[in-house]
């Protein structure tokens, strides 16, 4: 009996003690920052506040832009038109600012912003100086942020080519360019564009050139309202890599996977060739030497009577299977002149219900064993088969191999021509270098700043946790589950059994401290990872399961 009562006592006092442990923890963790001299919120708060400063780029460079000047020095509108569009539509008359994002994370930090929809936008600037393909390889690299999401446009960059008559001003869909880079969607077609023009060496003409699709997922970059940095590397050796946020997506060789190739077929299919008239491309003939057997009945039926069946017992010969409802009545307005005589609809017949059928009886019918059907002439290999017919091949007239697609012509400005339904795109850190070192730093030092600074900003688990429940409700369920199990474990655990009572109880408060520690212990790991974020580790150390 007393057994009894301890026990209840016990998981009484450990659902109390479950209950509390949230205020517990918050009591002890309010403690703790006492002693130290901020907490994860003032951490982060102090890495909010930071301004963010005018980023300086390092190493070679073509171009860079930060844009925390605040200005669009440099960058030139269009005043053009396109040729092929209508009178009101036909302008570039998109507009642009220098803003920081609607909710930035990091104050200070300015970017491009496409601020309208449903028009054509259209901005460049010029390089440094022209970029030549030589022995380095070229790295371009910007951040896009679809703040508003993206229903239909693009946010790529054209790397527009160096001709004399290059003019800023009149930036239009058919200037120029050397590599058209960059994200593009329009329902649900989720693109990351590589394109270089490449110049016919026979012609002097120039063709697009695409990379294969990526293989990744792209659509949360368009998506989850977060900065992204796109980078494009083009190596010496034709290689080149497609990369977002620092990992790479897409991967290829310029000779090999590009679509249409750069090289042209050794040789081609002649069209003056054509296909001789007696060229029998049947692989299979009937067999002319077949005769049909004497006893093959092409006219025995499929299916016959089966003379075995019997008529069931109670069968209602006399009785037919619909009769007139008794109960219809002919409506005033039937004028048998006009709609002939009148007669009740029909209904089942109430004598067949109880009955196994009611009207003539016929034998039900069954497939036929002697059923062989029309006799057709086996078929055998055609000895005159002569295979699918080709035309010959004949040495391409337009043929040429350019080993070196990457030595493709020089640019000398980047540009923005966009058209897109979604206002409020994002633009950032662009840069343009042969120096893999330099764009990791520029990468570091405003992309990295950014990441952090919005991940110190995400809200905690426990948010999270709160606002999936709020638009999933079902998660809840889910969430009462959760927390319940391991209760109902430890109470089964404990209060199970006989005779181990002092030992029961020191297992669950040693599983109940053990679950407080673990989470104390994961809030100062955040704390920690916010210390680190900002370069202020103050040293203090994590708890211990013993000093809970």
């Amino acid at each position: 009996m007393h057994q009894k009562v301890a026990l209840l006592v016990l998981l009484a006092a450990g659902l109390l003690c479950l209950s509390l442990t949230p205020v517990s923890r918050a009591e002890d963790l309010d403690l703790d920052v006492e002693g130290d001299d901020m907490d994860v919120e003032d951490e982060v708060n102090v890495f909010i506040d930071m301004q963010k400063q005018v980023a300086v780029p390092k190493g070679e460079h073509f171009f860079a832009e930060s844009f925390d000047r605040g200005t669009l020095d440099g960058w030139v509108l269009s005043q053009a038109k396109k040729d092929d569009a209508d009178e009101e539509i036909s302008k570039y008359d998109g507009k642009w600012a220098v803003e920081e994002m609607k909710d930035s994370k990091l104050p200070g930090d300015k970017g491009l912003v496409l601020k309208s929809r449903a028009k054509h936008h259209a901005i460049s600037a010029l390089l440094l100086r022209p970029f030549t393909f030589d022995t380095k390889p070229l790295i371009v690299q910007y951040e896009v942020n679809f703040q508003s999401g993206i229903d239909c446009g693009g946010a790529y960059v054209k790397l527009l080519t160096e001709t004399p008559d290059l003019d800023l001003d009149q930036f239009v869909d058919k200037t120029a360019y050397t590599i058209m880079f960059g994200p593009d969607k329009c329902g649900e077609d989720y693109k990351l564009h590589f394109i270089f023009r490449h110049k016919n060496p026979k012609t002097g003409e120039y063709e697009e050139k695409h990379a294969k699709k990526p293989d990744a997922d792209l659509r949360s970059y368009y998506t989850d309202k977060k900065t992204h940095l796109y980078t494009l590397v083009l190596n010496p050796d034709n290689s080149f890599e497609v990369l977002v946020d620092q990992t790479v997506v897409n991967s290829g060789n310029l000779l090999t996977d590009m679509t249409p190739p750069v090289n042209p077929p050794a040789e081609i299919e002649d069209p003056d060739d054509h296909k001789p008239e007696d060229w029998d491309e049947r692989p299979k003939i009937q067999d002319p030497d077949a005769v049909k057997p004497d006893d093959w009945d092409e006219d025995a039926p499929a299916q016959i009577a089966d003379e075995d069946a019997v008529k069931p017992d109670g069968w209602l010969d006399d009785e037919p299977e619909y009769v007139g409802d008794p109960d219809a009545i002919k409506p005033d307005d039937w004028d048998e002149d006009m709609d002939g005589e009148w007669e009740a609809p029909q209904v089942p017949n109430p004598a067949c219900e109880s009955a196994p059928g009611c009207g003539p009886w016929k034998r039900p019918m069954i497939d036929n064993p002697n059923y062989k059907g029309k006799w057709k002439s086996p078929m055998i290999d055609n000895p005159s088969y002569q295979g699918i017919w080709k035309p010959r091949k004949i040495p391409n007239p337009a043929f040429f191999e350019d080993l070196h697609p990457f030595k493709m012509a020089p640019f000398s400005a980047l540009g923005l021509e966009l058209w897109s339904m979604t206002s409020d795109i994002f633009f950032d850190n662009f840069f343009i270098t042969n120096d893999r070192n330099a764009a990791e730093n520029w990468a570091n030092d405003g992309w990295g700043l950014k990441k952090a600074a919005e991940g110190a900003a995400e809200p905690g688990l426990a948010s999270q946790m709160l606002t999936a429940a709020e638009e999933r409700p079902w998660l809840w369920v889910v969430y009462v589950f959760i927390v319940a199990l391991p209760v109902i474990l430890i109470v089964l655990f404990c209060c199970t059994g006989k005779g181990f009572l002092w030992t029961n109880i020191k297992l669950c408060c040693w599983l109940t401290v053990t679950v407080n520690c673990s989470e104390v212990i994961g809030v100062s790991s955040r704390s920690n990872e916010s210390h680190q974020l900002t370069g202020r580790v103050k040293g203090s150390q994590k708890p211990q399961p013993g000093d809970c």
